[in-house]
């Protein structure tokens, strides 16, 4: 005989119900589970597509701006090297004698014929290009060859080994990127009709001065010939040659500047800023 309440068995409906329950709990937390790795899969994506972005900027722009300044500091290293050299040799200091038959005529500079030097070897520095338009800073090595290892990545121009040295008549032609690695022509689509770019070189300073830009397929190569995209013309001027890729962050094409020989600065000790045209003596560290 029992001496406490008897407990009803438990009706079909109430296990069914408990059992429905269990169910939904256990769907509950497998959707969570579904819901927790989705969550962390979503934010290692967008971690790393930060980080990637972040990459790009670095490769883009941190990166110009830090090879941009190690190639200047380069630069001014070298031309004071040459400076140097200069100062131990130093060309003798014109006659002033007066002529027979002094003139009242107004005398124009006498044209001299700029020194072409020798190439030389592939990935050496063949010079320096400097464009005022592009600021005071602007101060890059110019290489000898396009390679993209040896010269192209380390933020440096590259001479097309197949075209003019610098005062030669032909055309001397340059390479290098437009952003990332120093983007040392990041700027080439500023130029504008007359500017001056220069080439620097151990005997001095060659001007040239910008006429056109223009746009061709990766496969342009007319414009290396001795005259740009006239490869029947034989050469009688000195050209300059700049290639880049176009658009930016693309190499679907390629922006070409154009520039002619206009007149040569000899380094010399005895001048002002070793003979450095004016337009670029805070460049090359002279006061203009």
């Amino acid at each position: 005989m029992s001496v406490g309440p008897e407990t009803a068995p438990p009706s079909p409906v109430d296990a069914e119900g408990r059992r429905a329950r269990r169910s939904a709990e256990r769907r509950r937390a497998r959707s969570g589970r579904r819901v927790s790795i989705v969550g962390v899969l979503g934010e290692l994506l967008i971690t790393a597509g930060v980080l990637v972005l972040l990459f790009i900027g670095w490769q883009l722009w941190f990166t110009e701006l830090t090879v941009g300044n190690e190639l200047k500091n380069e630069a001014t290293q070298q031309n004071q090297e040459w400076n140097e050299q200069a100062a131990q040799t130093p060309k003798p200091t014109p006659s002033s004698t007066p002529t027979d038959e002094p003139s009242d005529e107004p005398t124009e500079p006498a044209w001299q014929e700029p020194p072409v030097e020798a190439a030389p070897a592939n990935a050496k520095r063949l010079g320096m290009l400097i464009v005022p338009r592009w600021g005071a800073d602007y101060y890059r090595t110019i290489a000898e060859g396009i390679g993209v290892s040896d010269v192209l990545n380390k933020g440096k121009l590259g001479h097309y080994p197949s075209t003019a040295m610098p005062g030669a008549v032909g055309n001397f032609a340059i390479a290098a990127h437009r952003m990332g690695h120093g983007g040392s022509l990041h700027h080439i689509n500023e130029l504008q009709l007359g500017d001056h770019i220069y080439v620097e070189t151990a005997s001095g300073w060659y001007e040239y001065e910008f006429r056109n830009l223009e746009f061709v397929h990766p496969t342009g190569i007319g414009v290396l010939d001795p005259v740009p995209q006239s490869p029947e013309t034989p050469a009688t001027e000195r050209y300059i040659t700049l290639t880049s890729c176009n658009p930016q962050y693309t190499s679907n094409e390629r922006i070409i500047a154009y520039g002619v020989f206009m007149q040569f600065f000899p380094r010399d000790a005895n001048a002002a800023n070793f003979g450095a045209p004016d337009e670029v003596a805070a460049t090359v560290g002279g006061a203009a």
